[in-house]
């Protein structure tokens, strides 16, 4: 059965999320390595989220950028807003809460955070890095995750390529310079009556697919099943969640899923996530690919520059 075949026989009706072992993720078998790309698809075209455990981010690395952005995030507000996203270049720094408004019809999402992106010039999303000045260790806490969550991206092309029946390294001109830009969120209580239209972050999806982790113990992320139910997906310790977004459905022509998800903490203490959004470099055409287009199925995207496209879906949910 070819993938669009397959695809035609999804509902979408999922009641939990699977998790993935990368212990073979570059296993020399081959065989290995298409087994592990098998459960991957099966996940991405039914679910279009994944927990991945094994993935290779040390501990105390975690550990560490959860401690300085506490530290952070615990500053007084005006010396936060020194490096206001509004005044920097392309979504760098510092986003206050209630600035951002994802899901039409709210009123605010209820969290803070910081934008960090490796290069600081790349056409449409150019602009350099901003550290606070405080805490001391940020920025070194900072770049050793996020080049660490870097490394697991990389490890999931292939096996993304190997899902949809592709070469192996299928992407690898394409991710080059892979688009990463990272997201630290606090997420003070949500103290409001359960109708509020005012959340952690609303109901949406992603430009790209991510790479998050979540603070243990801290129930908060909910993914939207096509009977419409909210599906709680917590966190569990030793794992990141892995969100397909939409460059990958527009890649797929609808193969692959980009969910709805929403963050929710009602939980009356303090939630602290990171997002990396990994995509394929800016200047990259992206289009459905052909193994997911037939007579049946026609192509359902036109082309769009990767880098155009991040830079309006952010337009749209900050401005």
């Amino acid at each position: 059965m070819s993938l669009a075949e397959s695809a035609s026989v999804i509902d979408g009706a999922f009641q939990d999320i699977p998790v993935i072992d990368l212990s073979h993720a570059t296993s020399p078998d081959e065989s290995e390595r298409k087994a592990l790309a098998y459960q991957i698809r099966d996940a991405c075209m039914n679910v279009g989220f994944f927990y991945v455990k094994n993935h290779g981010i040390p501990p105390e690395c975690i550990d560490n950028i959860l401690k300085v952005n506490k530290e952070y995030f615990n500053l007084p507000t005006e010396e936060k807003l020194k490096l206001n996203h509004k005044t920097v270049a392309n979504f760098k720094g510092y986003t206050p809460l209630l600035d951002a408004n994802i899901e039409p019809g709210n009123r605010g999402d209820l969290h803070e955070g910081s934008y960090d992106e490796k290069r600081a010039n790349d056409g449409a999303m150019a602009g350099a890095n901003v550290w606070p000045e405080r805490p001391e260790e940020y920025r070194e806490g900072m770049l050793k995750y996020y080049h660490a969550a870097v490394a697991v991206g990389k490890i999931l092309f292939p096996l993304f390529a190997l899902s949809l029946d592709l070469p192996e390294r299928y992407f690898d001109d394409k991710t080059k310079n892979s688009a990463a830009i990272m997201n630290t969120l606090h997420y003070p209580p949500q103290t409001g009556p359960a109708d509020d239209r005012i959340v952690g972050i609303g109901a949406h999806t992603e430009c790209c697919f991510t790479i998050l982790w979540q603070q243990p113990g801290i129930q908060a992320l909910q993914i939207l099943n096509s009977q419409k139910q909210w599906i709680k997906a917590p966190p569990i310790d030793g794992t990141l969640v892995i969100n397909l977004g939409d460059q990958f459905t527009r890649w797929t022509n609808d193969i692959f899923k980009s969910t709805v998800h929403r963050a929710v903490n009602r939980n009356g203490v303090d939630r602290y996530s990171i997002p990396l959004f990994f995509g394929t470099d800016y200047d990259v055409n992206v289009e459905p690919i052909a193994s997911c287009v037939s007579t049946e199925r026609p192509a359902r995207y036109d082309p769009v520059l990767a880098g155009e496209y991040v830079n309006q879906r952010l337009k749209e949910m900050y401005y």
